[in-house]
């Protein structure tokens, strides 16, 4: 069976702090052959480094977490640009807009979104899209900014309305399913996972949020995502390795920068 990939992980967060070789070997054990951990400030970016470049089969982002934008708003994309060098680094954000928490000031987060979008299109690295509750202006500013010039990306922890999942694939982005897709209430998730183009899709964790079903509301780790896998593949109605198959190629078509030679299975390890 093909290897999974992990799209979307908070490793260096504390929750994980004093057993991390050991939830690093068990992704492994359930076949997850690579993990991309998550930058959400530039402070903490360093740790977030420090954890992709202690494991072969870890890379990283850079970028600022809406929720985060109000401490950041003279960031520029020179600056992303800057530390997106690092061969370890093969994404920017993650970034977006979020009015569910309203953490940071609505006009801060677009333009932080912003800086980090042209940071996307100079690198030619996708830009991760957290997106809560802001439909209309992500989809705006994603169609705007477009039309300036194209550039990758994903909507990562999809849970929005089809419409804008559907914009996305219109321009050639993923759009990744977290734990969120096995919840019972989660019914317009389900559907657009149903029925997005495969080519499009991919799985994460957002560890150690949002466990899937069966081990809702414990603190996750990035080996549950066999679980979504299996939920995404029953929607999709194929088997298990030929969704695993696909999620891991659109991944690595994605972040092109991540070397193919990187993924190697390391059950036995």
């Amino acid at each position: 069976m093909a290897l999974l990939i992990d799209s979307h992980c908070h490793l260096d967060f504390p929750d994980f702090a004093e057993e991390r070789d050991a939830i690093i070997q068990r992704a492994r054990q359930a076949g997850v052959g690579l993990m991309l951990t998550i930058s959400t400030r530039l402070d903490q970016f360093d740790r977030v480094l420090e954890v992709a470049e202690s494991y072969p089969d870890v890379y990283c982002t850079v970028g600022i977490h809406p929720h985060e934008a109000d401490d950041h708003v003279d960031v520029a994309a020179a600056k992303l640009i800057e530390l997106a060098a690092h061969p370890k680094v093969v994404g920017i954000g993650e970034t977006g807009l979020d009015y569910f928490y309203e953490h940071s000031d609505r006009e801060a987060q677009k333009k932080c979104f912003l800086a980090h979008i042209q940071a996307a299109r100079e690198t030619g690295l996708p830009v991760v899209i957290h997106t809560r509750d802001a439909d209309e202006d992500t989809a705006a500013i994603i169609e705007s900014e477009m039309a300036k010039g194209k550039f990758k990306g994903l909507l990562h922890c999809f849970s929005s309305g089809h419409a804008l999942a559907e914009l996305a694939v219109t321009h050639d982005m993923m759009v990744s399913f977290s734990g969120i897709l096995t919840f019972n209430k989660a019914r317009e998730v389900q559907h657009s996972a149903q029925v997005l183009p495969l080519q499009n899709l991919l799985v994460e964790t957002d560890a150690p949020y949002l466990a899937p079903v069966p081990l809702r509301g414990k603190r996750n780790e990035p080996s549950f995502v066999v679980h979504t896998v299996a939920f995404l593949a029953k929607l999709k109605q194929i088997g298990i390795a030929e969704l695993t198959e696909a999620t891991t190629a659109n991944f690595l078509r994605l972040f092109d920068k991540v070397p193919r030679a990187a993924l190697i299975d390391r059950r036995a390890a």
